[in-house]
């Protein structure tokens, strides 16, 4: 009979157990669930970013295959003033802005350009760096001195990027790529006859690829970089805070010291 008891007793402790348990999971998702994208961002302990990985020097793999890079040593330090773990996702081009719209990425560090057009679905943070862009085409080709000679032509670019839109903008047809490098053996081959990129891209991969046959024609301006967030409501206190960290990096030297240490000069500021 004692035995009975006992058994009854400690079901029922069992069952409290697991009720108790059910409910403090249940607290620590409502906790994570509340609230805008900072709370959950902090509730949860990490930063979601979106990265290619493979688009030097702004976010690549090392000798060692450790992900590295201009944009991820900044979207760690982001994550560090947040009080949160830095969490990449590496995904292609294209994916990037359509998963942090959706939701499936906090923020995006990959050398995103500022559009008009973009800011209608992004909130975006404060300019962190500015980035000449360069047309660039075979080492043998001599039709193609200027964006205007891109009439009837054809490039290599990620479909969305900004690049994409200059080039088709005077007259390009644009062969959709993935990777710099795709950008590159396509115009090597001479199935495109030339590419619109970061001039900081183009110098870092001829200083891998020293003897790479292509060359810069022409340069302007090029983009403002800037980190984005969806611009939804619940979004907005992420960016703000973020903005809030780069006004810190800049004044603390931090920002210009890694422009320097990857590009090879301080671009942080418009001048």
């Amino acid at each position: 009979m004692k035995s009975k008891r006992l058994m009854r007793f400690v079901s029922l402790m069992a069952a409290l157990l697991i009720v108790f348990s059910l409910a403090a999971c249940s607290k620590a998702g409502d906790a994570e669930e509340a609230g805008d994208l900072l709370a959950r961002v902090k509730a949860r302990g990490t930063l979601v970013i979106a990265t290619e990985g493979d688009w030097a020097p702004w976010t690549y793999h090392d000798e060692n295959g450790v992900l590295t890079g201009f944009d991820v040593e900044i979207g760690k330090l982001i994550a560090e003033e947040l009080g949160v773990e830095a969490e990449f996702k590496e995904t292609d081009w294209d994916s990037i802005l359509a998963g942090v719209e959706a939701g499936r990425f906090d923020i995006a560090c990959n050398g995103v350009g500022y559009t008009e057009e973009r800011a209608k679905s992004y909130y975006f943070s404060d300019p962190y760096l500015y980035s000449p862009q360069v047309l660039v085409v075979r080492a043998d080709n001599e039709d193609i001195k200027t964006l205007d000679d891109l009439k009837g032509k054809t490039t290599a670019n990620t479909a969305s990027s900004t690049y994409a839109e200059v080039a088709e903008s005077y007259g390009a047809t644009v062969t959709p790529v993935n990777t710099l490098q795709d950008t590159i053996e396509l115009l090597l081959a001479g199935r495109v006859d030339a590419t619109l990129n970061s001039k900081l891209s183009i110098l870092d991969y001829l200083d891998q690829h020293p003897d790479a046959e292509i060359k810069i024609v022409s340069e302007d301006e090029g983009e403002i970089m800037v980190f984005p967030v969806a611009r939804t409501d619940d979004a907005k206190p992420l960016i703000d805070e973020v903005n809030k960290i780069l006004k810190t990096l800049r004044e603390n030297g931090k920002l210009g010291e890694l422009s320097t240490k990857y590009f090879g000069a301080d671009l942080t500021n418009a001048d």
